[in-house]
């Protein structure tokens, strides 16, 4: 028993994964109760926010507000996610009015490009310090920057996108609304909460401190929520498997640049800074991902949230597996 119960903790980001999967996969096969999808979607968009809120609280729980403090390299992660995300979007502003051979082909590799867009610019993952604490980085450096990301995104996408579709009606100051409507709620009021339990009742702080793996475990139920919505993104697909394939590879090869280029730049501050920037930079929110793809741009676009759910995931369950066999 004690092998199994071992065995489920090492394994559970993939467990969680394979779940979110099986249990779309049998919902689609199953028309008898098809009549049910739409009560479990309200079901899943009500709990999933509620999951997330939890696990930031029980995090913050764990930070001491001085303990949030700007570092350079928190800038320099925030200085590739931005220029990646626009040096990408130049050539797809270009090319919608110019023609030749070149713009032909930016303008068929625009969705995969977007892909791409959405992936690099896309804030750290709410459960990012999650991760973080449990393979040694810095809690409170990751929280620092995921603030900080969120704060970029709501001034940079909404700055960015209008030159994209310049057809779409979409206004500066009605896209950073939209976006501070979807990150406050998830963001600062768990970390407000969570500092007034540690002025307030000091006691009750002590007990939720206490609960080390709490946060993960519900991460674990976000993640497997997380991973059956974007098997219904990835099967309602409306493109070819060409785009299909490009979209992935698109997502695919973000994350790779991304989870190398923060412990690349961590190396030169100390083992903890390579764990802490790598997720931070890698680690991404692709629920949020996969809502701004479908408010923002083509909702074709939104799959590749999905795609760097999974590949986001197998690599920190990788990590995870590597870092309890070399504790043990």
């Amino acid at each position: 028993m004690n092998r199994i119960i071992s065995f489920v903790k090492e394994w559970m980001l993939v467990i969680a994964m394979l779940t979110g999967v099986l249990l779309y996969a049998v919902y689609h096969e199953l028309p008898v109760i098809h009549h049910l999808g739409p009560d479990v979607l309200r079901a899943v968009k009500f709990v999933q926010p509620v999951l997330i809120f939890v696990m930031l609280f029980l995090s913050f729980c764990r930070i001491a507000p001085k303990d949030l403090r700007l570092h350079r390299w928190q800038f320099l992660l925030l200085l590739i996610q931005g220029l990646s995300f626009i040096l990408l979007a130049l050539p797809v502003v270009w090319a919608a009015s110019h023609s030749g051979a070149f713009a032909s082909f930016i303008t068929s590799a625009r969705i995969p490009l977007e892909a791409a867009m959405l992936c690099l610019i896309c804030p750290t993952a709410t459960a990012c310090a999650v991760v973080v604490r449990k393979l040694g980085g810095d809690m409170a450096q990751c929280v620092t920057y995921t603030i900080l990301i969120n704060i970029m995104v709501a001034i940079l996408v909404p700055a960015v996108i209008p030159f994209l579709y310049r057809d779409g009606g979409i206004s500066f100051m009605a896209a950073f609304l939209t976006i501070m409507a979807k990150v406050f709620p998830l963001l600062i009021l768990p970390c407000l909460a969570a500092w007034l339990v540690r002025f307030l009742l000091p006691r009750f702080h002590a007990f939720l401190t206490g609960l080390t793996d709490l946060a993960f475990y519900i991460w674990a139920v976000s993640l497997t929520l997380a991973i059956m919505m974007s098997t219904r993104a990835i099967y309602h697909f409306g493109g070819s498997l060409w785009l299909l394939a490009a979209i992935a590879a698109a997502s695919l090869l973000s994350c790779i640049f991304q989870f190398w280029a923060g412990r690349k730049i961590g190396r030169r501050y100390g083992k903890e800074e390579e764990i802490t920037m790598g997720q931070s930079l890698g680690q991404k929110n692709t629920v949020f991902a996969i809502w701004m793809g479908y408010t923002f741009m083509e909702p074709i676009v939104s799959v590749a949230g999905g795609f760097y759910s999974i590949w986001h995931n197998l690599y920190n369950s990788w990590q995870l597996h590597r870092q309890l066999h070399q504790k043990t």
